[in-house]
């Protein structure tokens, strides 16, 4: 039997997460719900293994959701391990996807706030739950960002 459990949030660590943060409130609408965060200590150290550990981010309110809906928690960290670029087959987290009026709109608005593309958009019918119009797309740091429309 399952656990009682609420979906929270997504973490997203940053490079910069000021930039992220203006990326997603800019392109979708995202709104940064406070306190922003300054964290560090050692109960921080215990969480995360780490030695010294100090990030610092804010939670932002994610677009057709109130107040007390989910977030994306984004953050960057005092020491940062680089890993090589996402794809969209890697283990782990695959990408956040959005719901949008027009995906081709969406993708120049992407593009225009420091994104970029990863492959073409598509269209496609799917049995039984309707037309799918889809592309992946990049935030600045290179987090894949699925763009979709369904009719």
């Amino acid at each position: 039997m399952p656990i009682r459990a609420e979906y929270v949030h997504t973490n997203l660590i940053a490079r910069d997460w000021k930039r992220l943060v203006r990326f997603y409130s800019e392109v979708f609408g995202c709104k940064p719900k406070p306190p922003k965060r300054d964290m560090s200590g050692a109960w921080l150290d215990q969480l995360t293994s780490l030695r010294n550990a100090h990030l610092s981010g804010v939670h932002l309110q994610l677009p057709g959701y109130g107040d007390d809906g989910p977030t994306l928690e984004i953050f960057s960290y005092n020491q940062l391990v680089e890993p090589d670029l996402p794809s969209a087959n890697q283990c782990g987290f695959g990408h956040i996807a959005f719901a949008v009026d027009d995906v081709d709109e969406a993708l120049r608005a992407v593009v225009a706030a420091g994104g970029s593309t990863v492959g073409n958009t598509v269209t496609t019918e799917v049995d039984d739950v309707g037309i799918l119009r889809v592309v992946y797309a990049r935030d600045p740091e290179g987090n894949i960002v699925e763009l979709q429309n369904w009719s």
